[in-house]
């Protein structure tokens, strides 16, 4: 038997393929602010869980010294950096898989080169030592109070260990794959080419800052510039992921030590 000669005659018709896309300025725009949130989310979660399961009972007359109390507990503060990772990357995920593209490449996850890493921890050094001068000459502490005053936390209800691992491992991945991974990767690719995107994730990443003064805010914005340019270099995030991290970590140690001598 064969088939009516219409059916025969008809072509075949290939699905369309839909190719991947890279959000650009506004998609990027919207989407990071879709992630900031779920990453404040996140972080008030745990504050909110912490509330609820402290012995005293809340009640409104007492909500908000309660709340301050929690939230500036080390282990609040802790666990709410650490809580904020899991919901920063399934936002990302959430944006790349609707771009039709693979996690890992859309946001660099390239395993960068030793010199690269070399040449990043270099840089890093002489900037923050940079910085560190200016802050001796001008009178100022080196460590921000913010940091003293989070350690001093962490210190008293034992979590010490949590706050460490919390500020050189989830903080540096949460943020750079925020920043140097998906708000770069699409802020590049549009009207504000590679310099405009780097400066323009150095200033949201400043704004994620805001517990440090002015004088601090100024050093993260310029280590913010260096991180943009190692990503543009390298295209690797993991690399700028390793200088966040050993900055943080060099960050703790000194804080640790200025308040053992104080």
């Amino acid at each position: 038997m064969s088939l009516p000669e219409t059916l025969a005659d008809d072509p075949v018709v290939p699905t369309p393929v839909r190719e991947p896309r890279v959000w650009k300025f506004w998609g990027t725009s919207l989407w990071g602010l879709l992630i900031f949130v779920a990453l404040f989310l996140g972080q008030a979660s745990t504050i909110a869980i912490l509330l609820v399961l402290q012995k005293e009972p809340l009640n409104l007359s007492t909500f908000a010294d309660s709340l301050t109390h929690v939230a500036t507990g080390g282990k609040a503060l802790s666990l709410s950096v650490m809580t904020g990772l899991p919901a920063v990357l399934f936002a990302i995920w959430v944006a790349t898989k609707l771009a039709r593209q693979r996690f890992t490449d859309y946001l660099a996850l390239n395993r960068p080169s030793w010199k690269g890493l070399l040449i990043g921890v270099v840089s890093l050094a002489v900037l923050v030592e940079g910085w560190d001068l200016l802050s001796k000459a001008t009178g100022r502490e080196v460590s921000p109070g913010f940091m003293m005053d989070t350690l001093k936390a962490a210190q008293a209800d034992n979590s010490l260990w949590l706050l460490i691992l919390a500020i050189v491992v989830a903080a540096p991945i949460t943020e750079e794959f925020f920043v140097r991974g998906f708000l770069y990767r699409g802020w590049s690719e549009s009207f504000l080419r590679i310099p405009g995107a780097i400066i323009l994730s150095s200033a949201v990443w400043t704004l994620m800052h805001l517990q440090y003064d002015w004088f601090f805010l100024g050093e993260v914005f310029s280590i913010g510039l260096l991180l943009g340019y190692l990503r543009y270099r390298s295209n690797s995030t993991w690399l700028t992921i390793v200088i966040h991290g050993l900055n943080n970590l060099a960050a703790t140690i000194q804080t640790i030590w200025l308040a053992s001598h104080s």
